[in-house]
């Protein structure tokens, strides 16, 4: 099956009072005396969230924005894939295929699509327009569970390319951040003759072991080391189990609506609006996509078909300062043809959200390079 249906989200009113009742009767762990974030989440900023989720926060207004984009459903090897795509009235306009990550939804770009296909109303020239595809990864969101093994970012840039053939692009450009950023340098590798260039706000490249590459490591490469040393000790417990036992979580966080939104705030923080948070959350908790979002993590810790060669598509890396740092020399190892590299004095990991102006003219810069 290769068709492609209309979609609009339509949450039926006896899952949003579900979801109101069980907030009213939330039971909020326990924490120690003093509030302190090293372990885990504030209580009193779970506590806030809740409060705005329960009192203020309109699912329905939201719905209706979101509705007023065109919305799509596919069937892509066996999985439901659902996605946005906007087409510029611009004649020339590139095609800009984005992935989103995790714990964010296809909503992470909705607030640029504007800036994209309409680029001179926000400071742009024609030739920076976009038509722009914004596909859910399959098991999250609209697109659903994943209802077999083996959905891994490999699979994905699989998928990707098949869309795109369905929609007619035959020249595009892969864009995306934190699982986007796995996704899209694949996408590249399996549809090197349509893709024009690969974008990424990360290029999660890790040192080997071997001793004689981190003596090759400039000063400033060690200090940005240091900050993934830190992530790693410190915040990367989700992911340590996402690889392993994603289930384990799956199952608490597909009861609570609370356990979904602290489980996906731990790195939200406190960084973007309470609405955006919320947003994401509940398109996790209304589809029941918690576990099964987490489980691309464990897909790609046990993926058997790793390439084993670097990417020779053109990357171009947007890297902003509270976010994971990328090391060049790394990332050349594992990405030959990079041709844009641009590190920000702000921003951090959402970066559509934090710095969109940024981002958005990185990406045009990007585009007129490659194309």
């Amino acid at each position: 099956m290769s068709s492609i249906s209309e979609f609009k989200i339509a949450v039926p009113q006896d899952d949003l009072d579900d979801l109101s009742a069980r907030l009213r009767r939330v039971r909020f762990a326990n924490e120690l005396p003093g509030g302190s974030d090293e372990a885990g989440l504030r209580l009193d900023y779970i506590k806030r969230l809740v409060d705005y989720w329960r009192d203020e926060y309109d699912w329905r207004g939201v719905e209706a924005r979101l509705n007023q984009l065109p919305q799509y459903v596919t069937l892509i090897d066996g999985q439901r894939v659902h996605f946005i795509h906007v087409k510029s009235a611009v004649p020339g306009a590139r095609a800009l295929l984005l992935t989103h990550g995790w714990p964010t939804t296809f909503v992470e770009y909705t607030n640029v699509i504007d800036r994209l296909v309409n680029p001179v109303a926000h400071g742009g020239n024609p030739e920076d327009a976009f038509h722009v595809v914004i596909p859910s990864l399959p098991g999250f969101g609209f697109s659903g569970p994943t209802t077999e093994a083996g959905w891994n970012r490999y699979r994905v840039a699989r998928a990707w390319k098949e869309l795109m053939r369905r929609l007619g692009y035959d020249r595009y450009i892969a864009g995306g951040n934190d699982v986007g950023s796995l996704v899209s340098p694949e996408v590249g590798r399996v549809d090197p003759e349509h893709v024009m260039g690969v974008h990424v706000t990360q290029l999660f490249s890790f040192p080997s072991g071997d001793p004689a590459e981190l003596g090759k490591l400039s000063p400033e490469e060690h200090e940005q080391l240091k900050v993934l040393q830190w992530f790693e000790a410190s915040m990367n417990g989700y992911q340590k189990l996402q690889q392993t036992k994603p289930q384990n979580i799956g199952h608490a966080i597909a009861d609570s609506p609370v356990g979904q939104l602290a489980w996906s705030a731990q790195l939200f923080g406190e960084v973007v609006t309470p609405e955006f948070i919320i947003t994401n959350v509940m398109i996790y908790w209304l589809t029941n996509t918690g576990a099964s979002s987490a489980r691309i993590y464990y897909e790609d810790a046990h993926a058997a078909d790793v390439p084993g060669t670097p990417t020779r598509v053109p990357i171009g890396l947007s890297n902003f300062a509270w976010d994971f740092q990328s090391i060049r020399s790394l990332a050349e190892r594992d990405h030959s043809n990079i041709v844009f590299w641009n590190r920000h004095q702000a921003g951090g990991h959402f970066a559509t959200q934090m710095t969109p102006d940024l981002w958005v003219d990185d990406m045009r810069k990007f585009a007129r390079l490659v194309g």
